[in-house]
C-alpha cells in the first residue's frame, strides 16, 4: 500500500512537468508551421526554440538555419543575433566579416545594439580595417539612442582623441549620461575627470561620489581609488580603516596596486594592526602581479625580518593564493 502511494505521489509530481513539456511541444509545432509559411517573426521565434531546446532537442545548426531565413527577410533582431552567432561561432563557423555584415544591416535599421557592435569592430579592427572615425560614427548613433555602453565608449574616444579631436567636456557629457544609467566604467571615468579637473572643475567630493558608485558595483579600480581618497582625506574625512578595507576589496580581485597598498598598510600599521609577515605576503602577491613598488619594498622590509618570518610570509602568500586564486592575474 505504501509503495503504491509513493508511486502515485511521484506521478502527481511529474504532472506539471509533463504538462509543461506538452505545452512546449504545442508551441513549437505552431511556431514551425508559421516559420515554414515564410513568416519572419515565426522563423526568428523558431530559431530561439531550437537554441533553447524548448519543445524540441537543442540544435544550434537548426537555430542558425531559421535565424538566417529571418535575417534575409530584414528582421532586424534576427540580423543582430545572426551577427552574434557568426561572432561566437555558434551553429556556424566563426566569421567576423559575416558578423560585421549582419550587424551593419541591423544597424542601418536603427538598432542600437548593432550600432554599438559595429562601432566595436571598427574600434578594434575586427572583421574590418581599424577606423576610429567609423567607430565614433556608430558609437554616436547608439549613444544618441541611450545605449549606455556606447555612451561610455564615445566619451572615451573624446577623452583619448580617437577619431575625433580631444574634447574633455564632450567626454564628460557622455560619461555622465552612461554613469547616470549605472555603467560602472563611466562612473569610474567620470570620477577620474572630477579628480583631475578635466572637462569639469576639479572636485574631490564629486570624484568620491562617482568612484563610490563604481566601487559599490565591485569595480576593483574604483575601490582602490576610493581607498586612496580615504587614505589621503581627499573629498572625505581621512579614515585609514576604511582605506584598508577598500584596498582589501580591490586586492582580493587581483588588483596589484591595491595589494601593494595593503602591504604598506600592514607594514606601517595604518587601518590594520602592524604585521610585517602579512605585509611581506601582500608584497609577494603584488610583485607576482607585476607591481614594481612591491618588488622594491620586499627586500627593504626583509631587512627587519628574521629568516623565520620571511619563510612565514612566503608560506602565507601561498596559502592566500590557494584560498583565493583570483589574487593572481593570469
Amino acid at each position: 500500500m505504501k509503495s503504491a502511494l509513493i508511486a502515485f505521489l511521484a506521478f502527481c509530481l511529474c504532472l506539471p512537468l509533463m504538462a509543461d513539456e506538452k505545452k512546449d511541444k504545442e508551441e513549437f509545432e505552431k511556431t514551425r508551421a508559421l516559420a515554414e509559411k515564410g513568416d519572419a517573426q515565426g522563423q526568428f521565434n523558431l530559431s530561439r526554440l531550437y537554441h533553447l531546446g524548448e519543445g524540441v532537442k537543442q540544435d544550434s545548426k537548426e537555430a542558425f538555419k531559421w535565424l538566417h531565413k529571418a535575417a534575409e527577410q530584414g528582421h532586424a533582431y534576427g540580423q543582430y543575433t545572426l551577427g552574434l552567432m557568426y561572432n561566437y561561432g555558434e551553429g556556424v563557423e566563426k566569421d567576423f566579416k559575416e558578423a560585421v555584415k549582419w550587424w551593419r544591416k541591423a544597424a542601418d535599421q536603427g538598432m542600437a545594439e548593432a550600432q554599438y557592435k559595429l562601432g566595436l569592430m571598427y574600434n578594434y579592427g575586427i572583421g574590418v580595417e581599424k577606423d576610429f572615425k567609423e567607430a565614433v560614427k556608430w558609437y554616436r548613433k547608439a549613444a544618441e539612442q541611450g545605449w549606455k555602453v556606447s555612451q561610455t565608449n564615445l566619451g572615451y574616444m573624446y577623452a583619448r582623441a580617437l577619431g575625433v579631436e580631444q574634447d574633455f567636456k564632450e567626454a564628460v557629457k557622455w560619461y555622465r549620461k552612461a554613469a547616470e544609467q549605472g555603467d560602472k566604467i563611466a562612473q569610474y571615468n567620470l570620477g577620474a575627470k572630477y579628480s583631475k579637473g578635466e572637462g569639469v572643475l576639479k572636485d574631490d567630493k564629486e570624484a568620491v561620489k562617482w568612484w563610490r558608485k563604481a566601487a559599490d558595483q565591485g569595480m576593483a579600480e574604483a575601490q582602490y581609488k576610493l581607498g586612496v581618497m580615504y587614505d589621503n582625506g581627499e573629498g572625505v574625512l581621512e579614515d585609514s580603516k576604511e582605506a584598508a578595507q577598500l584596498f582589501r576589496k580591490a586586492a582580493d580581485q587581483g588588483y596589484a596596486q591595491a595589494q601593494y597598498s595593503l602591504g604598506v598598510a600592514y607594514e606601517v600599521g595604518e587601518g590594520v594592526l602592524e604585521d610585517d609577515v602579512t605585509a611581506y605576503a601582500w608584497y609577494n602577491v603584488a610583485a607576482a602581479n607585476g607591481s614594481k613598488d612591491a618588488k622594491n619594498n620586499k627586500p627593504k622590509i626583509a631587512k627587519d625580518m628574521t629568516p623565520e618570518q620571511i619563510a612565514e610570509g612566503q608560506k602565507l602568500s601561498k596559502e592566500m593564493i590557494k584560498k583565493n586564486p583570483k589574487l593572481i592575474n593570469e
